[in-house]
């Protein structure tokens, strides 16, 4: 089997500790992990996709594992044009995972070779998510202990 490579793919609306902890450890079991940025057509952005895709690209600079980019096609689309047998997700909960189960099915339906790998979000992050951060910043909050840069 050639290098492992990863599709970590999400709207990181913004991108936060528990996405930098999933990365890190997922480059344990990967060659490379590409995160990739999308949009959700069903949601509003808050924080720009260009500002994120800054953001997380420098908070990765140093790591040549890791890329950043933008998308918008389906994920099955993005591993083939990547050659990406893997797609890499963390799981917070039980309602991650039902979620995340679902999505998984359908990847696999649409591209046979595509294995999802879902690593458990460390304890210490599991109540961070992105809708709280956006909520806290929304009203003024310091978010900084929430994510891996300064906005």
């Amino acid at each position: 089997m050639g290098k492992k490579v990863a599709i970590f793919a999400g709207s990181f609306d913004p991108f936060t500790i528990g996405h930098h902890d999933i990365v890190l450890r997922g480059l344990n079991i990967f060659d490379e992990v590409i995160i990739s940025v999308g949009h959700n057509p069903n949601k509003k952005r808050y924080f720009e996709i260009d500002l994120m895709m800054e953001k997380i690209s420098e908070t990765f600079q140093d790591n040549e594992n890791i890329k950043v980019i933008k998308y918008n096609v389906l994920t099955a689309e993005l591993a083939t044009e990547y050659k990406a047998n893997f797609l890499l997700r963390g799981l917070r909960n039980t309602t991650d995972f039902e979620y995340e189960n679902s999505i998984s099915q359908v990847n696999r339906n649409l591209k046979n070779d595509l294995e999802t790998v879902f690593l458990i979000t460390s304890p210490k992050f599991a109540y961070i998510s992105s809708s709280i951060i956006r909520e806290v910043h929304k009203y003024g909050g310091n978010v900084s202990n929430y994510i891996p840069y300064q906005l």
